[in-house]
């Protein structure tokens, strides 16, 4: 009776084991293949990095279960606010570099390409610089501010991103207070401060939509008004702020294989996928752009409590596809970074529309690996 008993006791065992292995090969009724690499950054290390935005409280060590996503999966940063101007230099030649110092040091501490995120933009720049209306104090703050960081970070900064969103959607160069003030000739001098300061960083131009005919053109077109200038320019990198639909793989190939021609490499620098109606079809990363009067639109928030399973397989399938791509062309492309690390933090939930709930990254808010997740780590890889 004792044998038997026990018998039947390691049966029901052995059933238990088997259902809880069960939940864990499904996520939500999906079938997941279990990746034999064991990070993103381990998956992809021989074609380029694999990164992440991270934010303040990640820097500061102060979000345990995303730094160990970070430090698991990653082998890039970017910083999502610490090294902008109105932060790092809120006041003439007042320098703040607690945060930035912490970044780097993040990076190095965990043997990670790190990126410098931005040099020269319009929009979160110092309140003082929007009242600068003579070019020759102008161009002192500029070369100040940009000495003084690749300085501060030279050899310790792979790569700067010397300007970002210098670009209206057709292509023209945008009003901003630089070009305003300074002209376009502003461009070539900045990329020329940065590399006499660092020469051995690698320097980028960085924008959105550049997978739209008409503003990929104006950025072939600033590309090569540098380099005939003599200006150092190594890599573009594509914001990829993308929708479930658009931009088409088609005419992200084309960017990819028009901005290589120029013999710079192509980033995919700010990699999310929104799944989320979007209130005027819009791709990209305006972020002046807002829309107070759809906010608490339940239409424009379809998915406050979680992503139906539907959804969650578009997701996946678009970056399976996205991921697909970019092995096509490993050769081009020289880094991959995801603006966030888990979708809790992500600033789609905020932006156009305040108050949504999106669903962009490849981690859900639990700290969880995604559908999207495991469909790219289970890639077939190329031989070479």
């Amino acid at each position: 009776m004792i044998f038997n008993y026990r018998i039947n006791k390691v049966k029901k065992l052995s059933k238990i084991i088997t259902l809880i292995i069960i939940i864990c090969l499904f996520s939500n009724g999906n079938f997941i293949k279990v990746s034999k690499n064991s990070s993103l950054s381990e998956k992809f290390k021989n074609y380029f990095f694999v990164g992440a935005a991270i934010n303040k409280d990640q820097i500061l060590q102060k979000d345990e279960k995303s730094n160990s996503i970070i430090k698991q999966n990653f082998n890039t940063l970017s910083p999502e606010n610490v090294m902008k101007w109105m932060f790092i230099q809120p006041k003439p030649n007042i320098f703040y570099f607690d945060d930035s110092d912490k970044y780097v040091q993040f990076g190095l501490d965990n043997n990670m390409h790190i990126v410098g995120h931005a040099l020269i933009w319009h929009s979160q720049i110092a309140d003082f610089m929007n009242s600068i209306k003579d070019s020759t104090e102008m161009m002192q703050h500029v070369n100040n501010h940009i000495s003084t960081l690749v300085n501060r970070y030279k050899g310790k900064v792979d790569t700067w991103d010397v300007v970002n969103e210098a670009l209206n959607e057709d292509g023209t160069l945008r009003e901003s207070i630089f070009l305003k003030v300074l002209g376009e000739n502003y461009l070539e001098t900045v990329y020329k401060m940065a590399e006499k300061h660092d020469s051995s960083a690698d320097l980028a131009y960085n924008d959105y939509n550049l997978c739209e005919p008409k503003k990929r053109k104006g950025a072939i077109k600033l590309i090569e008004s540098l380099q005939k200038n003599g200006a150092k320019i190594n890599s573009v990198g594509i914001q990829a702020h993308w929708q479930l639909t658009s931009p088409s793989l088609e005419e992200i190939e084309t960017s990819i294989l028009a901005f290589s021609k120029l013999g710079v490499k192509v980033m995919f620098t700010e990699l999310d996928i929104s799944v989320l109606p979007s209130p005027w079809d819009q791709n990209g990363a305006e972020v002046s752009q807002n829309f107070k009067n759809f906010e608490g639109d339940k239409k424009m928030n379809p998915f406050p409590k979680n992503l139906p399973n539907s959804m969650k397989t578009k997701l996946a399938e678009r970056y399976e596809n996205i991921f697909k791509l970019f092995l096509k062309h490993k050769e081009k492309i020289s880094r991959v970074t995801f603006w966030g690390v888990t979708d809790k933090f992500s600033w789609l939930n905020d932006w156009p529309i305040k108050g949504r709930t999106n669903y962009p990254l490849l981690f859900d808010r639990n700290y969880k690996e995604k559908k999207a997740y495991h469909r790219i780590m289970n890639l077939n890889m190329p031989n070479n």
